[in-house]
């Protein structure tokens, strides 16, 4: 990654941003300009609440990193090995095609819970020298409340979706980002206003698999799922499908779609669980490609307007 593309989270008092339109206090904000000059001008401080900041850090710039095969590694080791090294060749490759097409525009992910959203964004960050972010954490820590579930409990559901859309705002205003959203952004269409400024890719996942994930961690960071009854898997199965039912037509709207599905029948496996991280973040390329050439339909005017 170029020197500077990453953002860290620390914490401190509120500083308004100049070009995040936004006075977060303390969200003290540095981005990589693109084919502009980009000054972030501190504002001043409005209030000693501890707040989030978001602080430069150096990276030296991108390489596709391989380990070493061990001596004596079994054929299917080498097999694993030679897949992985690859996935993340075809990965620079892509990213280096698409690069000056994106035009600094930043990336949404969108998606169910546990359908891998911080995961695949890191990885694209990563290749594409961009900064990443998670809303639902840019909310915790704005909120001063150390998990969405807490936030469900002590405020409510519409007041973390409130502090929700105005992350996204404040993130649209900027450039070179790739952001997980959480699962239940789509649902305000103002959001897709926001988002709309960049690329959205929806990572469609099979609700089997995602209640399987879901189940094998837990659902108590999930306030949707955890007070539902049951054993971990069937509960997250019966609410995740409530849910699909809810927001299948906002996810369907983005700009491109991953169906982990489809992936895995064209690798030949019968499990999305089969897939890689890094394939999933190779077709998310493909697709964005796909969208910036005009050979994806754009369905989200339909949603927006209707």
């Amino acid at each position: 990654m170029e020197a500077g593309a990453a953002l860290s989270l620390q914490s401190c008092s509120w500083i308004g941003c100049e070009e995040a339109g936004k006075k977060y206090r303390g969200f003290l904000l540095f981005s990589r300009g693109c084919g502009e000059d980009k000054r972030f001008q501190t504002l001043g401080l409005r209030d000693s609440r501890p707040r989030v900041a978001l602080v430069r850090s150096r990276h030296p710039e991108s390489k596709v990193s391989c380990c070493y095969k061990k001596s004596g590694a079994s054929s299917a080791e080498s097999q694993n090995f030679n897949a992985s090294v690859d996935e993340a060749l075809i990965l620079k490759r892509k990213a280096e095609d698409i690069t000056s097409s994106l035009n600094g525009r930043c990336i949404y992910l969108v998606g169910m819970m546990g359908s891998g959203k911080t995961t695949v964004g890191k990885i694209l960050s990563e290749v594409l020298g961009y900064s990443f972010f998670d809303s639902d954490k840019l909310v915790e820590q704005a909120v001063g409340v150390p998990s969405v579930a807490q936030i469900f409990k002590e405020y409510s559901e519409a007041f973390f979706r409130d502090n929700g859309s105005e992350v996204l705002r404040d993130l649209s205003k900027m450039h070179r980002l790739v952001v997980a959203t959480g699962g239940g952004a789509v649902i305000r269409p103002v959001n897709w206003k926001y988002m709309q400024q960049g690329i959205t890719v929806w990572l469609d996942v099979p609700l089997e698999a995602l209640a399987r994930r879901i189940a094998a961690v837990g659902t108590a960071s999930r306030p949707l799922l955890h007070q539902e009854p049951g054993d971990p898997y069937t509960k997250a199965f019966v609410r995740l499908s409530t849910l699909s039912e809810e927001r299948g037509e906002a996810y369907a709207n983005a700009d491109a779609r991953v169906c982990l599905q489809t992936i895995a029948a064209k690798q030949g496996h019968d499990d999305v669980s089969s897939l890689t991280p890094t394939a999933i973040a190779v077709e998310a390329l493909i697709r964005i490609e796909s969208f910036l050439t005009g050979k994806a339909s754009v369905g989200r005017l339909s949603y927006l307007q209707g």
